[in-house]
């Protein structure tokens, strides 16, 4: 039987003695202090389940900031939300700015954990050995630091070169100019992320402790070198000349000015190390029997995201509620109330036009066979029977109707109801503006990807072999273009998506470095929507300058029937592209420390 770790937060940064209410109602006469955390193996439990507790929620992207979730879906160009009170609102309108409670909420919270962290490792050997085994105080100590190593790499991907603390556990009684850290240079932070990951790695078991699933492994370890390593040999810190006078107060500059294409190589190496020692024997696609190959494709891509801990995932945020289901799950007015939602999160056009056709082909290949407008009679694969759709929306690969609610789509709860529950967006429709002006979509469609039928509470993804796959392919086809390793991984996530491979009849392998790029981009596009990996990724790339920056389309939002589906600018976004492609360092930090530089523009 599965277990998952305990993220019951038992102590502030600072260490302050308040706990869970269901962990100890304290008195005056009976309050834990520090001294004791590490006299009882349940304590002890308690303070390392809390360092654990600072991982990002990304179910939680509704409320931007809660327990770290991000605003990464909505803030790219695959998605919107249409109440206004979601943060990635403001960073698509660049409205945001370095004094918002939400920018320096993940400066806060991550060089807690840190610090958290630290103070645990510092402290564990000296842990009650009647409770707490020498093997127990090594792999807690092990699992401490792979975190520690996780919240700089989550930092790093924010804001670029952060402070380095390593070790020290910092006397917030001692002197103030001791506390004022420079920025460590980017290369630095990475090489210090990757070599913490590795002495992780010695001390790790390759299955969680106690079938707890959500405590780090050797895999995961190895898995989040190899993604730190692709992020530092991406062009946003590879050589960067935007960057080049990014400098602390004493002249070292923050970011190498010298594209190194080894950086590259050393990205695909430890994606090759981790595939090579843990794939297919701890992870693996994961993959549905059915008669219907068509249908077993979609079925896999979906059940990878809503079957917890199956053998593809790699790391996941255990107890995380399920808080998307009703941001992604349409109003349905007149239906049962287990069917209905709010709707809010939106899909883009440019997301739905990014899949592929049945066939494998890209919508805007004349070959493809896409029919842009019309209604056709047409079953799909989550469906009972055959409805009156929009062509645009037939004949689509499966991950399309794994990650797209359109219109006339039947819902994947229908809760007992007499009827058919089927999304309606139209004006008039059970989930159309004339029935909310917050509780409707923002686009025209709906986020459908990682919904499942109930609303049980499970584990927020964070990486899957998947993701391993395309970074591999990505690092391999900058360092060794033409390895036929590129297309054997690509064409693995082709196969397991019921695509046909490139290479295949009518599909050429793309012909160069450049036109494989283009093709490894949209797989990871396509693949990993909505699993907070595109925002990142077209920022790393330096693209992000024209992903997110101009019009948005999605569909007529105040018409009825063929008005409905004209193409439509539901928002016109702005992307500065001199300062937007990082987060700004806190003010609050700058002002406090006069060695801390800001970013650039901000």
């Amino acid at each position: 039987m599965k277990k998952l770790i305990n993220l019951c937060l038992i102590l502030t940064a600072m260490f302050v003695t308040t706990s869970c209410k269901d962990y100890l109602d304290q008195v005056p006469d009976d309050v834990i202090t520090i001294d004791k955390i590490f006299q009882s193996k349940v304590n002890t439990d308690r303070f390392l389940a809390n360092i654990y507790n600072t991982l990002p929620n990304e179910h939680a992207q509704r409320f931007v900031g809660t327990t770290n979730s991000g605003p990464w879906n909505a803030a790219s160009d695959d998605s919107e939300y249409t109440w206004d009170f979601n943060y990635a609102n403001n960073m698509n309108r660049s409205v945001w700015a370095n004094t918002d409670g939400t920018v320096a909420g993940y400066w806060t919270n991550y060089y807690r954990g840190i610090r958290n962290a630290s103070y645990f490792m510092a402290n564990i050997d000296g842990a009650n050995a009647s409770e707490v085994t020498d093997l127990m105080k090594t792999t807690y100590k092990a699992e401490a630091r792979a975190l520690r190593a996780l919240y700089y790499f989550f930092l790093v991907r924010m804001y670029g070169a952060v402070p380095l603390i390593g070790d020290q556990v910092l006397d917030l009684d001692a002197p103030i100019e001791d506390l004022k850290l420079s920025r460590t240079p980017f290369d630095e932070c990475i090489a210090f992320i990757v070599s913490e990951l590795d002495i992780a790695y010695n001390d790790l078991p390759y299955l969680p402790a106690n079938d707890e699933f959500g405590r780090i492994t050797k895999g995961i370890v190895k898995a989040y070198k190899a993604q730190a390593l692709l992020l530092q040999a991406s062009p946003l810190f590879n050589g960067n000349p935007d960057y080049a006078s990014v400098a602390n107060r004493d002249g070292t500059p923050l970011y190498s000015q010298s594209v190194d294409v080894a950086k590259w190589t050393e990205a695909a190496n430890a994606a090759k190390a981790f595939l090579d020692e843990f794939v297919p024997n701890y992870y693996d696609l994961y993959t549905v029997t059915n008669a219907d190959p068509f249908q077993a494709a979609y079925l896999a891509c979906r059940n990878v995201m809503t079957v917890d801990w199956n053998k593809e995932w790699i790391f996941a945020r255990s107890n995380s509620g399920n808080n998307m289901q009703y941001d992604r799950t349409p109003k349905h007015v007149g239906f049962p109330s287990a069917a209905q939602g709010g709707g809010a999160h939106g899909a883009t056009q440019s997301i739905v036009d990014a899949y592929y056709m049945r066939n494998g082909l890209p919508i805007e290949n004349a070959a493809s066979g896409y029919v842009s407008s019309g209604f056709v009679s047409f079953r799909a694969p989550f469906d009972v029977a055959n409805r009156t759709t929009y062509a645009a929306y037939t004949n689509r690969e499966p991950r399309f109707y794994v990650g797209i609610t359109y219109n006339g789509a039947y819902w994947l709860n229908q809760a007992n109801s007499s009827t058919a529950v089927v999304s309606n967006f139209n004006y008039n429709g059970n989930s159309g503006r004339v029935q909310s002006t917050s509780d409707v979509t923002p686009t025209g469609y709906t986020v459908r990807k990682n919904v499942a039928a109930n609303n049980n509470n499970r584990g927020a993804l964070l990486l899957r072999l998947a993701n391993v796959y395309l970074d591999y392919a990505e690092a391999l086809n900058e360092s060794s273009p033409g390895n036929a390793d590129i297309l054997r991984y690509l064409n693995l996530i082709r196969t397991r998506a019921g695509v046909p491979v490139l290479g295949s009849t009518g599909i050429p392998v793309p012909a160069s470095q450049e036109a494989m790029r283009e093709a490894i981009r949209r797989e990871r596009r396509v693949e990993l929507s909505f699993e907070s990996v595109r925002y990142f990724d077209t920022r790393r790339w330096k693209i992000a300058a024209t992903t997110d920056n101009g019009p948005i389309y999605g569909l007529n939002l105040q018409g009825d029937g063929d008005a409905f589906y004209q193409r439509t600018v539901i928002e016109n976004r702005i992307f500065r592209a001199n300062r937007d492609y990082l987060f700004p360092i806190p003010n609050n930090e700058i002002l406090k420390n006069e060695n801390l530089v800001q970013n650039p523009g901000w």
